[in-house]
């Protein structure tokens, strides 16, 4: 087959697993499996395929290989869409196949992951089945998930999604693929419907990122009507296109059209990747099962937001060179990006839920994106999008396979403690000995561990970026946040894993199956090697051992004049510093924790900063306050009360008295007299005539026929008179 249809045919079979599971097997869990890994694995061989099919190709970023069809007509024209496949694509492409598989393979032994019905209230727990004894008496619990074949199905109109993202070769598709996801997200954060918090979570979820959504629309309608298409060749790839939407001015705050609609598409990115102030959504949406987190937070959702903020990166960065200040979306990306990444860092400081520190992780980790992409370090902002989503699918799918080991220790105990509570855990390192393992290379790669993990050079990149173009407060924010990062991670691992169990759950923890270890060393190995690709030459010693391809596929795509990133001392210094030291600091601190209840360490050094950075700052507290409570009261005091209750039920029951009164009326002057009273009287006239004709009807036969000839007579004679007299 030719690489054309090939690219057609890579978002197809998730599609049709999740049409075959809802018409077909919704009910049968073991065939909807099989369907669901039968459609991620086709799509994995054929992105593989296309993959290795393109990396060899020169110019690929200006002549991309792909296709298009007739869609919609406009007029003597044709709106049309299609596929391609280019440098940004292909990796892109190569990270999302490889993850969903491998989200897919582990929820397969993912399968109690069910949450408490009944009378129960330890969070985690499985649902209903089969009967296990605790402090409470016999329970039933399931060995499998009830809704386990919607699971399947579900996920796999996500990965449908985020396949017809990549390959779209227009924004419109793009964008098509970008709300099935908002609607997967919803439905999969609120998978357990019957638990409050996960309704509330699913709703947050869906609401903040459409107000993203609803700037990113505005943008898109505003590209097509500057330039007619929203093809990324008829645009990004349009030098003439280019300089007019460079050069001319939009009626906002005088910003050309792509200063402006790069901005409205930014702010689409705001609220898909989580960026400050949209970024609350995120850390709630960890009340879906794990493989859930895993797909919104690496392969799919927020790796969609960063997608499109590189992607639109010509309309970002139009008429910018390097040397040359930032254009203004350029700022507000490093700004917001640079910001959201320290932020987010604190507040991952004074979480204990496992999942909920990965969260505050990726918030942070997606601003480091923004901000490299901001500061122009394109090549460095698509690097670190590529190995932080090999590491992070590593570490959430890392925690599920601990959470999943705790809820064994807590059904076997009885006992009533949140299974995500770091500081219920300890000692896991003997018990779940893969899980551990992995989980430790994914951590440093999120650490930047040096020299043997992605994550420092991917990090190290956009810090030497940082400092050689100048932005020093930027690269003094990065570095602090970096260094944080180390921290909260080797929290993480040595509340986890090291020391001994702080509860008899933990004790009786237990390892996962290898449907859930086995996705975990195939990611851990990515953690490590996916960043040997992207090796400066200029990197002090190892530069130049192994070529760094990946500068030179994906920095192709630019067409403004790059150059090879040129390492200093100092950024490289800084790296080694705050990876190395925050993981120190991080072990030193935490390590002589040894009660479930003990106090954080942290707590009293930081004092009111620790206490800010476990409430998140009030910002979820703030936004209800100011935006969540004003809005309830206008629609309880104002819609509902005056303009529901007054206003339109008032004119619908002035309509209804109108009505009446209209009514009365009409059946008075109308009804009664013309159409009662002409029905009455030809009924009266039809009645007396009848009763005046009755007295001829004798029954004589004598009498009938005397009257039959004088009628005749009568005729005859009317007709001789008008026939021979006239």
């Amino acid at each position: 087959m030719n690489t054309q249809l090939l690219l057609w045919l890579i978002p197809l079979p998730p599609l049709l697993a999740f049409a075959v599971i809802v018409l077909g097997a919704n009910r049968r869990n073991g065939l909807s499996t099989a369907i669901a890994l039968g459609g991620a694995g086709l799509s994995f061989v054929v992105s593989m395929v296309v993959f290795f099919r393109v990396i060899g190709i020169e110019g690929l970023s200006e002549h991309p290989i792909g296709s298009t069809v007739n869609w919609l007509p406009t007029a003597d024209t044709w709106l049309k869409i299609g596929v391609q496949i280019d440098p940004l694509s292909a990796v892109t492409l190569f990270f999302v196949a490889w993850t969903i598989l491998m989200i897919f393979l582990y929820s397969v032994g993912y399968h109690n992951f069910g949450q408490p019905k009944g009378d129960h209230d330890v969070p985690g727990l499985p649902p209903h089945g089969a009967t296990v004894k605790n402090a409470h008496g016999s329970h039933k619990v399931m060995s499998i998930e009830p809704m386990y074949a919607r699971f399947f199905a579900l996920i796999s109109l996500f990965a449908f999604a985020m396949f017809l993202l990549v390959v779209s070769d227009n924004l419109l598709t793009l964008f098509v693929g970008w709300e099935i996801m908002g609607l997967c997200s919803y439905l999969l954060i609120g998978f357990w419907y019957a638990k409050d918090s996960a309704r509330k979570a699913a709703v947050k979820a869906f609401l903040t990122t459409r107000v993203g959504d609803m700037f990113m629309m505005v943008g898109l309608a505003a590209l097509y009507s500057v330039t007619g298409s929203l093809s990324y060749q008829d645009i990004f790839g349009n030098e003439a296109v280019m300089h007019a939407l460079t050069t001319t001015t939009s009626p906002v705050f005088g910003l050309s059209w792509a200063g402006f609609i790069g901005i409205l598409i930014f702010l689409g990115v705001v609220g898909k990747s989580a960026q400050f102030p949209l970024h609350v959504w995120l850390p709630d949406a960890m009340e879906g099962p794990t493989p859930v987190s895993a797909m919104i937070h690496a392969a799919t959702m927020v790796s969609a937001g960063v997608y499109l903020a590189i992607r639109s990166f010509p309309l970002i960065s139009a008429g910018w060179e390097q040397g040359a200040p930032l254009t203004v979306p350029m700022v507000v990306l490093t700004a917001v990006g640079a910001f959201t990444a320290l932020f987010a860092a604190t507040i991952a400081l004074a979480q204990n839920d496992i999942k909920r520190v990965l969260a505050y992780s990726t918030i942070s980790q997606l601003g480091y994106m923004i901000a490299a992409l901001g500061m122009g370090a394109y090549v460095a902002a698509t690097f670190h999008l590529v190995t932080h989503a090999f590491f992070k699918a590593l570490l959430f799918l890392g925690s599920g396979s601990v959470i999943h080991g705790m809820e064994h220790g807590v059904l076997h105990t009885g006992a009533h403690i949140d299974p995500q509570d770091m500081f219920n855990m300890g000692g896991l390192r003997k018990k779940m000995p893969r899980t551990f393992w992995t989980f430790l290379i994914g951590g440093f790669a999120l650490s930047g561990f040096p020299l043997v993990t992605a994550g420092f050079w991917s990090k190290d990149e956009i810090l030497t970026g940082a400092f050689n173009g100048g932005h020093i407060l930027v690269f003094a924010v990065l570095a602090l946040s970096a260094f944080l990062t180390a921290f909260y991670t080797m929290r993480q691992i040595t509340l986890t894993f090291l020391g001994k169990p702080r509860t008899k759950a933990a004790e009786h923890a237990h390892e996962t199956p290898w449907t859930m270890t086995v996705p975990l060393m195939v990611l851990a190995v990515f953690a490590v090697s996916a960043g040997w690709v992207g090796i400066p030459e200029a990197f002090p010693g190892l530069g130049g051992l192994l070529p760094n391809w990946f500068e030179e596929f994906v920095g192709s795509m630019l067409h403004t004049a790059h150059g090879e990133v040129h390492h200093s001392l100092v950024p490289l210094f800084t790296s080694l510093v705050v990876a190395l030291g925050g993981l120190l600091l991080g072990w030193l601190v935490y390590r002589g924790v040894d009660k479930a209840d003990a106090v954080d360490p942290m707590a009293e050094p930081l004092g009111p900063a620790f206490v800010a950075f476990k409430k998140k700052y009030g910002i979820d507290e703030l936004y209800q306050l100011i935006l969540i409570r004003p809005a309830y009261w206008f629609a309880e005091t104002f819609t509902y009360k005056l303009v529901d209750k007054k206003i339109l039920d008032g004119i619908l029951h002035g309509i209804a008295r109108l009505g009446v009164l209209l009514g009365g009326w009409l059946r008075r002057g109308f009804d009664l007299p013309v159409v009662n009273g002409g029905g009455d009287g030809i009924a009266r006239g039809t009645r007396e005539l009848g009763s005046g004709m009755r007295g001829i009807q004798s029954g004589r036969i004598q009498q009938y026929m005397i009257v039959a000839i004088a009628v005749l007579v009568v005729v005859g004679l009317a007709f001789y008179y008008l026939v021979f007299m006239a």
